[in-house]
């Protein structure tokens, strides 16, 4: 089992894989989606397992971790130059115009002395991977706990298989750190840990992993549930439970469908009902007019076969836009899901 990160630890004492688990974190669920799917399974399963031990990280050593992060990634000769610039696209999407501005200011001032942002530009979810796959698998999961799901996704998917679960499972357990860890961390996060409560705050922990997964395709996230369940039986019931797939929508009301309706585009909604069962069909039929409804159902007729990836990627997108309206408090889906269907 891995070993629990204690507060005050040196980031020193921190392996790799360690600081990757907490980078993961502080990076925020989407973004650590996709740095998973650069992953492979053995990668997110290392990092997975560091994550699920973390309970809280010392402000310090957090921001150690993260600055550490940057001044690798500003380091690569290989990388395009222009790194500012790109800086500021990626955190004005992250935190807005206001927040990101402050923020670059202070990594700029707190960098003055390295090479900067340049080598910033051009990082995508692959390259991303590539930079933390020989981390220790909590320090990997840190980095993708803070990243915005899509996004962690994409990365976790590109790590290698041997690292994906001990990525998650390291994700699972991370669960709360103090806003004085957060605010150590890197001044790219500066601003926005400064708004942090003086109170610990929830991050990490199966219900990270339980957003990043909802966010990979099926097989993937099949085998990474399968592996973590040989490892971990609790955890991989806890993460599965927490996570809600496209059929678990059949257990929402006929409010939360109508709502899901007036939002989703018609022509995903086509095709992510291509692949869903005749009770999820009938339950969507059931909240339109008459009119509409048959209408859908032609519309469905005469797309025909559609491929399993597409059906797939059709339905997370709505998966995607029920948690938003939870998000928002227009509906509640309630705490658990159902295991992956395959």
């Amino acid at each position: 089992m891995a070993e629990e990160v204690k507060e005050k630890i040196s980031v020193d004492e921190l392996s790799g894989v360690q600081k990757a688990a907490i980078l993961m974190i502080l990076l925020g669920p989407e973004v650590a989606t996709k740095v998973f799917r650069e992953l492979s399974e053995d990668v997110i399963m290392e990092i997975t397992k560091e994550i699920a031990m973390i309970k809280a990280v010392d402000p310090e050593v957090a921001k150690e971790v993260l600055e550490e992060f940057f001044t690798l990634t500003v380091a690569k000769e290989h990388l395009a130059k222009g790194g500012v610039d790109y800086a500021k696209k990626i955190l004005i999407e992250a935190l807005g115009p206001e927040k990101a501005k402050k923020v670059v200011a202070s990594l700029v001032k707190n960098m003055e002395t390295s090479i900067g942002f340049e080598a910033l530009k051009n990082i995508r979810p692959q390259q991303l991977a590539k930079i933390i796959q020989k981390e220790h698998p909590q320090t990997i999961a840190l980095i993708l706990a803070h990243l915005d799901p899509p996004k962690a996704a994409e990365s976790l998917a590109e790590l290698p298989e041997s690292l994906r679960v001990e990525v998650v499972k390291r994700l699972a357990s991370l669960s709360d750190i103090s806003p004085e860890v957060l605010r150590r961390l890197s001044v790219v996060l500066e601003e926005k840990l400064q708004n942090v409560s003086v109170t610990d705050v929830e991050i990490g922990g199966p219900k990270t992993v339980a957003e990043i997964l909802n966010r990979l395709d099926r097989e993937t996230t099949k085998e990474i549930l399968d592996e973590l369940a040989k490892q971990n039986p609790e955890m991989a019931t806890q993460i599965r439970d927490l996570m809600f797939v496209f059929e678990d929508i059949i257990k929402l009301d006929d409010f939360a469908i109508r709502e899901i309706l007036k939002r989703v585009d018609k022509k995903v909604l086509t095709v992510a009902l291509k692949g869903a069962s005749e009770e999820l069909k009938e339950k969507f039929f059931r909240n339109m007019s008459q009119r509409a409804a048959e209408t859908l159902k032609e519309e469905m007729e005469y797309l025909g076969p559609v491929k399993l990836k597409d059906v797939e990627a059709a339905q997370r997108e709505i998966v995607e836009l029920v948690r938003k309206l939870e998000d928002e408090g227009v509906i509640s889906i309630g705490g658990a899901g159902e295991e992956v269907i395959t």
